[in-house]
């Protein structure tokens, strides 16, 4: 989609409805897309809620965010300074917008410039060694002084030991939680000099609590504004993995620091080595990678054919415009059996669903489907609450 929209900033108007648009049940950032473009923008969008949730199956109606939730969240904004970067903004970070699941409203504090700047990501172990963390320090460090703003996590350990090294340089900030709920409690005054110098983002609505879920897509937001991913410090299992991969998803550079085989915190990175992350052993290892991809297009397929996911260009299952009209008629509108025909699809396909994220072409295939039909299934479908997206533009049931 991204490619596709006009550079445009939003009206007070228009912002009100897409942040009323997204705060409702459901409404994940495909999803949101979706909408946008079939409905024209995110008042019609709202209008048809409720009976795209009712067809795709929901037990009861779809909550949808309420205009004084909204004004309310637009005024604790306000109050802390928190700009509205839609999808469509030219300040929006060029990266970001490639990536499928990028979030279509980032609410950021700080310098507008340390987004629009090349970055790399430094992640890593919350207990991390001291040699880690020194390690971390160092990397940062050089990173900045080679003209790249350093994203991380603002986690204990490896991720606030980057952020600290690069205050002056640009440290980007991502937050699982909202703004005015800012997670671990001692980052507060970490992030109020990154505000100064840097940029903090969040795609959660302002006065949200960090939960659970929020970390993996925090981590995807992490990967999506960088160009590469260096994992300093990671055992099996741990939050980092989940980084990397979405960095390999998003067609991005996965970098591993090697650590001792007798360092439990170092068996994820090790593990990375194994299957084929670049080495990092200094800062030289990152800037000699990424140099190349600073004056050049990540993803040419999208100049191309004018959408797409990094090189995979799959994203035109969402891409819903006008050419989705006879798929989205009224099931009641006996004009070519549209409804019928799709309300069969849409069973077809929640039946081929299971808890195992299935890629969306796949799933295509085995439903006998266009990707036209399949994308109009899946949005009645995730408005239901049936079914949730994953890296990689995979789709799974939800149980």
């Amino acid at each position: 989609m991204a490619s596709q929209v006009r550079p445009q900033r939003l009206s007070d108007g228009q912002l009100f409805d897409w942040l009323r648009l997204l705060r409702s049940e459901n409404v994940g950032p495909r999803t949101f897309r979706a909408l946008v473009e079939r409905y024209g923008g995110a008042r019609s969008a709202l209008e048809a809620l409720p009976e795209l949730a009712r067809r795709g199956g929901a037990q009861r109606p779809i909550r949808l965010a309420t205009a004084e939730e909204t004004e309310q969240e637009l005024a604790v904004a306000r109050r802390l300074g928190v700009r509205f970067l839609a999808l469509t903004d030219p300040d929006y970070p060029p990266l970001l917008r490639e990536i499928d699941s990028a979030p279509p409203l980032l609410a950021f504090r700080g310098r507008i410039e340390a987004l629009q700047r090349p970055a790399a990501a430094i992640v890593g172990s919350r207990n991390a060694s001291a040699a880690g963390l020194t390690f971390a320090e160092r990397l940062g460090r050089g990173l900045g002084r080679a003209g790249y703003a350093v994203v991380s996590g603002l986690a204990r350990g490896i991720d606030q030991r980057a952020h600290a090294a690069t205050l002056e340089t640009g440290a980007v900030g991502v937050l699982a939680g909202g703004h005015a709920k800012p997670y671990p409690a001692e980052a507060v005054p970490l992030i109020e000099r990154m505000a100064e110098f840097g940029a903090v983002v969040s795609e959660a609505p302002v006065a949200q609590e960090p939960r659970g879920r929020d970390f993996p897509r925090r981590n995807r937001i992490v990967s999506g504004l960088s160009l590469g991913v260096i994992v300093v410090e990671a055992a099996r299992g741990s939050g980092s993995l989940i980084t990397a991969r979405f960095a390999l998803e998003q067609n991005r550079q996965v970098f591993a620091v090697p650590g001792s085989p007798l360092d439990p915190r170092a068996e994820g990175t090790n593990d990375l080595l194994k299957q084929g992350a670049t080495i990092c052993t200094g800062v030289e290892d990152v800037t000699t990678a990424l140099e190349p991809m600073r004056s050049r297009d990540l993803f040419p397929e999208l100049s191309a054919n004018g959408g797409g996911e990094g090189a995979r260009g799959k994203r035109g299952l969402f891409e819903i415009g006008s050419d989705a009209a006879d798929a989205c008629e009224d099931p009641e509108d006996p004009a070519g059996g549209a409804g019928d025909r799709l309300d069969a699809l849409r069973d077809r396909i929640a039946s081929l669903l299971g808890p195992a994220p299935i890629p969306l072409d796949e799933l295509a295939r085995a439903a006998d489907a266009s990707a036209r039909e399949t994308r109009v299934a899946l949005m009645e479908l995730e408005l239901a609450g049936r079914i949730e997206f994953s890296g990689g533009d995979r789709v799974a049931a939800k149980l």
